[in-house]
């Protein structure tokens, strides 16, 4: 049985099955997205003023990772005109490109997850906070290369002179002065939950579209030779979807990264 509109647009709507369907999924994506960005806002809002973080995420490696997403949509609408034009080849490079770019983005984020693993936050017993990257733990105590103060609202905005204020060094904590140790996971704070949500939902989405384009680019690119209409289809959804993905960091970025 031979599948209706494929290739050909549909009288009624004037897209192709796949581009409809497309269309109404991410319609969905944008009430899910919608709904956590809201949530963010709302939380911030209502948090006691000085209390919500700010400076913690890498603006240098946040800008970074935006133009490489932001590149690989450009290399997947490249890979699509490429197509439309008869230039499989060109096809090729241009989607391997934007599969590069993509794996590019994903090492980048998970560096930084990384990074949020081995950042640790103490309030200690006697009314002190230390903040800073694990250098050693066992059962006696914890030592983090960081900073230390009493004025706890200094440590979540990093982007004060206050904080800048503060000496980076290797400090020792008894585990039997600990009060309350994590790292920078998302039960520390609101923030850090909104974060890791956020991130990883997009992170997800990004995994899903990688696997689109490898599978397009390899196996299925067969499709090429027996009918390049419906092919070519596929290639301009793919691209569709992954432009949804770019657009969500581009409200990410500034939202977690800048305010």
């Amino acid at each position: 049985m031979q599948i209706p509109y494929t290739s050909k647009v549909r009288p009624d709507t004037g897209l192709y099955n796949a581009k409809l369907g497309l269309w109404l999924f991410l319609a969905s994506e944008v009430m899910l997205f919608g709904g956590l960005f809201s949530a963010y806002i709302l939380l911030r809002v209502g948090q006691p003023e000085g209390f919500w973080p700010r400076g913690w995420l890498s603006v240098p490696i946040g800008t970074f990772n935006t133009m490489v997403l932001i590149t690989s949509s450009i290399s997947a609408t490249m890979a699509w005109a490429a197509c439309k034009m008869g230039q499989f080849n060109r096809f090729k490079m241009f989607h391997g490109l934007t599969i590069l770019l993509a794996v590019t983005f994903l090492c980048v984020k998970s560096y930084e997850y990384y990074d949020k693993f081995t950042h640790y936050w103490i309030e200690t017993k006697d009314g002190h906070y230390v903040d800073g990257h694990l250098v050693e733990k066992n059962d006696k105590e914890v030592v983090v290369h960081g900073v230390k103060t009493t004025d706890v609202k200094v440590l979540y905005d990093r982007t004060s002179a206050d904080y800048k204020k503060l000496v980076h060094e290797e400090i020792k904590v008894e585990t039997a002065d600990i009060k309350r140790i994590s790292n920078y996971q998302p039960k520390l704070n609101i923030y850090l939950g909104l974060y890791w949500g956020i991130t990883a939902l997009h992170a997800m989405h990004l995994i899903g579209g990688i696997l689109v384009f490898s599978y397009l680019w390899g196996p299925g690119s067969k499709m090429w030779k027996s009918d390049p209409e419906r092919f070519t289809n596929r290639v301009e959804i793919a691209g569709l979807y992954w432009h949804f993905v770019d657009l969500v960091w581009v409200f990410v970025f500034p939202v977690l990264y800048l305010f």
